[in-house]
């Protein structure tokens, strides 16, 4: 039997000092983290509809707060689009594929019966 020591992590967080700073937590931020929690909270009591917009509330000030993510986001776009157009069209092709041979299989079965 092998023994193995266990060492300490090297980022233990009890002294590793907080790392939140003033200009990080920002009251965008808290108000977008607020929505989105009281989203979820309305939607589980079941208010659906007020779930939803409070929800998409705390959506937008996320957004708002992470504008240089989303414009990334928003240029890498295109390019997903495209690979999904891609992939679409080989499926349909590979669907038409399967369904000539489909058609062939039938016309040989029905000559032969």
């Amino acid at each position: 039997m092998v023994v193995v020591p266990l060492s300490k992590p090297a980022n233990n967080s009890a002294e590793a000092p907080c790392r939140c700073s003033p200009k990080s937590m920002s009251w965008v931020s808290l108000a977008a983290a607020g929505a989105l929690a009281a989203g979820g909270a309305l939607l589980v009591s079941g208010q659906r509809r007020a779930g939803l917009v409070t929800a998409a509330a705390g959506t937008a000030l996320a957004a708002l707060d992470q504008q240089e993510t989303v414009s990334k986001w928003w240029n890498a776009l295109p390019a997903y689009l495209a690979e999904a157009q891609d992939m679409l069209s080989r499926v349909q092709a590979a669907l038409d594929d399967i369904s000539a041979q489909r058609e062939r299989l039938h016309r040989l079965m029905t000559k032969s019966s």
